[in-house]
Parts: C-alpha cells; sequence; structure tokens
C-alpha cells in the first residue's frame, strides 16, 4: 500500500459494493487539521499505533488534528448500511465516535499491524453481512420524493419508516436528505464551481438563500468560506 503523504481511495471489492462506499487511505505529512462535513456515511477507522473506532454519522462539521506521519484506514459505509453491518441502531452513534471493541469485536484490529492487513481484515469482517434493504432503497429517493408519498411506495407507515431509518441510517429521511443535498454542493465546489446561484439550483435547494442556511448549519462556514476553504 503507497504511504505517501495524501488521501486516497479504493473501491471496495465486488462483494462489499451493496455496504461499503469506499476504503480509504490517508496518511499526514505534516501537522494538519481536517475539516470532516457531515456524508450520510458513517466510518470504520483505524489509526496506526492506536487501533479502530466507529464514527457515527456526522449531523455537523468537525475539526480533526493529525500529527506528522499519522496513518489512517477506513471503511466508508453506504447510507443505511452501517446500522446492519456493526449490528448497533445508528442513531446511538449520531455524532459520536466510539471504540470498535465496544460494538462488535469482530472488527477490533490491532494499532501495530500494517495498513493492508486492516483492509484484510476489515473487508473479512464486513463479509457477508446485511443492511436494511428497504433503507438502501429509500436512501437515494429521499431528495426526490416526499416522506409520506415515499412510504406508501415501500409498503411500510411513515412511523415505520422513520424508525428503520433512525435505526440504519442514524437520523431520519428528511435529514438524510439535507445532508445528501449538501453533499451534492460540496462535490461540485471540490470540483472548480463557484457560480452560488448555479450551484444552488443544481444541488437542489430552493435558492441561494436556502443554500446559505443549509452550509451554515451543516459546515458552520458560509458558502463562500467554505468554498475558499475547499479549495485551500
Amino acid at each position: 500500500m503507497d504511504l505517501t503523504p495524501g488521501y486516497r481511495e479504493l473501491p471496495p471489492p465486488h462483494a462489499l459494493r451493496g455496504v461499503v462506499a469506499s476504503l480509504w487511505l490517508r496518511v499526514s505529512g505534516d501537522a494538519d487539521e481536517v475539516q470532516v462535513l457531515p456524508d450520510a456515511c458513517a466510518d470504520l477507522i483505524w489509526r496506526q499505533g492506536e487501533g479502530a473506532w466507529v464514527a457515527g454519522p456526522d449531523t455537523r462539521a468537525r475539526l480533526v488534528d493529525r500529527e506528522p506521519g499519522d496513518v489512517l484506514v477506513g471503511m466508508r459505509f453506504l447510507p443505511g448500511a452501517a446500522g446492519g453491518v456493526l449490528g448497533v441502531p445508528l442513531d446511538a452513534l449520531r455524532d459520536l465516535r466510539v471504540d470498535i471493541a465496544e460494538i462488535d469485536p469482530a472488527f477490533d484490529v490491532d494499532g501495530d499491524l500494517a495498513p493492508d492487513e486492516v483492509v484484510a481484515r476489515f473487508m473479512s469482517a464486513a463479509a457477508g453481512r446485511e443492511a436494511d434493504l428497504l433503507v438502501l432503497a429509500a436512501a437515494h429517493r429521499v431528495i426526490r420524493q416526499e416522506v409520506g408519498a415515499l412510504a406508501r411506495d415501500l409498503g411500510v407507515s411513515e412511523r415505520q419508516l422513520r424508525r428503520r431509518f433512525h435505526a440504519a441510517v442514524g437520523y431520519g429521511p428528511k435529514t438524510l436528505a439535507r445532508i445528501l443535498r449538501f453533499g451534492r454542493f460540496v462535490d461540485a465546489i471540490d470540483h472548480g464551481a463557484t457560480d452560488l446561484a448555479r450551484l444552488a439550483f443544481d444541488a437542489g435547494y430552493a435558492d441561494q438563500a436556502h443554500l446559505t442556511r443549509e452550509t451554515t448549519r451543516l459546515a458552520g462556514l458560509s458558502p463562500a468560506r467554505l468554498i475558499r476553504a475547499r479549495g485551500a
């Protein structure tokens, strides 16, 4: 595995693509501070010399300090998958970082292993585990479909749909829609877009003011400041 400083993602093996979004590696060069934005996912993270923990689904941005030479390996679950794979209601982990040994010892990985071995252990432990398929299907539709209509299409009550979302995603369908919409905006600015009116329209916001309110709530920054921060 390439351990030069930087961040990179790898696609999951075919057998895990129903529950895993990506495998990732971050190697720090100099000391830095990383802004982690809500992305509707939960991550299983290992740090060299320390071990593994779960980063639950975030509803706000957080700043994470990285020391020179830090090596982190992660398995990022698809929205709606982590609750079933880890066997824990994900709303219990919302906005938290919890030692994986307290949740599922099968994923507990020693901090002295090589990163390649960590990836192999994570994939082995996740193999054969299943997510809530109804929630996985619904997660792709929450931005464009009202919750009541979505529940009717899926043949469940709104109450049951919300309960299953809280267990599988970590929060309800409306919060997931907000964070996925915000993710569209972040992806666009990471690809160089800067026209806020156009960004608001393309991401699905009612208008630019709506984009500004949501970005401030989720990232703690205005859209313009977030664009500058991401560019840096």
